[in-house]
């Protein structure tokens, strides 16, 4: 299993400007190669292979007068931005060919000076851990970390990214063993909402934080600074970056949040199922704010990961079942309600139920109809975890938690 774990790092002046040569590098490599293979798809030739853009666009081009700047930085930053355009298109031509699930991926883009977030990619060649807490990057040097915790084994590779808000992380992927723990008797359903947040088949309902919405007021405060400063001065770069700042924090505060709540869920049932909501849809409606204030792809996400981390069952039931419909006592489908119907009276059997409950309560049911269906006994989860996902409990700016848990 990969995982990934990021800290916060504080690089010095001069390592600030080896990083920012560092990104520019990475971008205009991968800006040629891909402008080379957008012109040979123009002019009806053939694709171009990776073998020959390293050596046209890295080795040739440091020769050159106009990029013999790219000699500055380490030669596997180079080498890492073209890998990571052949994934792209990778994950592109897959996504049309069908071999991709989820939604269409578009093709590769140009990137500028000017994108929120600039990252550069390292394998084990061109970084090392340093025995006084530091971490060497090849022509960058030696760059304070906070280690927030340990790592459980010996990085495979990093990536270095520098956010909106002018904040640096290490990412590191490590391959660690899955920690299974005791099986419990215990299921649970899971009913996502707005007001209340998660609703469990066992009865505990969650409530829903709104960091968003709690910081909507300092927000319009430090927006309405930042559209009174003149285009390109630098009291407007400034008061960019203070909204960056406080829109990170929300991030991590839900991101905190998020990580408590699923590890909670996970460590306190042997078998977790919820429905897959099409939150993109529900993103373009009128409650958009409050959708992406909740997170819950986010939330469902880190329920999957953690699930084949800790050796639980994660299951997902179809959008189109009907949870708010159905009776969960007697089994009856009693149509259609309107989100302001909360609580409802079977025709059938004539029990009372509250909405978020009782589709809990289902989504339990449906979810167990369908796990004897599944591929294996622990067939969704069991398989390897991609290295996007962090580890529980984690957030990527590397400070402790208000419990003292420890952020990746």
């Amino acid at each position: 299993m990969q995982l990934r774990y990021n800290y916060r790092v504080y690089p010095d002046a001069p390592q600030r400007r080896a990083l920012a040569r560092a990104f520019g590098c990475a971008r205009v490599v991968w800006n040629d190669c891909l402008r080379d293979r957008e012109e040979a798809h123009m002019a009806g030739l053939s694709y171009v292979p990776s073998a020959e853009l390293s050596r046209r666009r890295i080795t040739q081009a440091k020769r050159t007068t106009e990029r013999a700047w790219l000699a500055e930085v380490s030669a596997v930053v180079l080498q890492q931005s073209l890998r990571d355009l052949d994934t792209a298109y990778k994950n592109f031509f897959d996504s049309l060919k069908g071999a991709r699930k989820g939604p269409k991926v578009a093709p590769p883009r140009y990137k500028s000076k000017k994108d929120n977030r600039q990252s550069i990619r390292l394998n084990t060649n061109a970084f090392s851990l340093q025995h006084n807490g530091t971490v060497y990057v090849a022509k960058v040097g030696a760059i304070k970390v906070t280690w927030s915790r340990p790592l459980p084994a010996a990085p495979t590779s990093l990536t270095v990214t520098k956010d909106a808000s002018g904040r640096y992380c290490m990412s590191f992927v490590v391959d660690t063993e899955p920690h299974i723990l005791p099986e419990l008797d215990t299921e649970v359903g899971i009913d996502l909402g707005l007001t209340t947040f998660a609703v469990l088949s066992d009865g505990t309902r969650i409530h829903s934080p709104k960091f968003l919405r709690r910081a909507e007021r300092k927000l319009k405060r430090l927006q309405k600074d930042l559209s009174r400063k003149a285009r390109g001065s630098q009291n407007r770069a400034k008061a960019r970056i203070r909204v960056a700042r406080q829109h990170a924090r929300v991030a991590d505060r839900r991101r905190d949040w998020h990580h408590k709540a699923s590890t909670q869920i996970i460590r306190d049932n042997q078998a977790v199922y919820v429905e897959d909501l099409a939150v993109s849809g529900l993103a373009r409606t009128r409650l958009a704010t409050s959708v992406h204030d909740a997170g819950w792809s986010a939330f469902v996400h880190m329920l999957e990961y953690k699930a084949a981390r800790y050796g639980r069952y994660f299951g997902k039931i179809g959008r189109f079942e009907p949870t708010s419909q159905r009776c969960s006592v007697c089994g009856v489908k009693d149509g259609p309600k309107p989100l302001h119907v909360r609580q409802w009276t079977c025709s059938g059997c004539g029990a009372v139920h509250d909405r978020d409950d009782n589709a809990s309560r289902n989504t339990l049911a449906a979810g167990r109809a369908d796990r004897p269906n599944a591929s294996q006994s622990a067939g969704k989860t069991r398989t390897k975890v991609p290295a996007q996902c962090v580890e529980a409990g984690s957030h990527p700016d590397g400070r402790p938690t208000a419990t003292g848990i420890p952020r990746l």
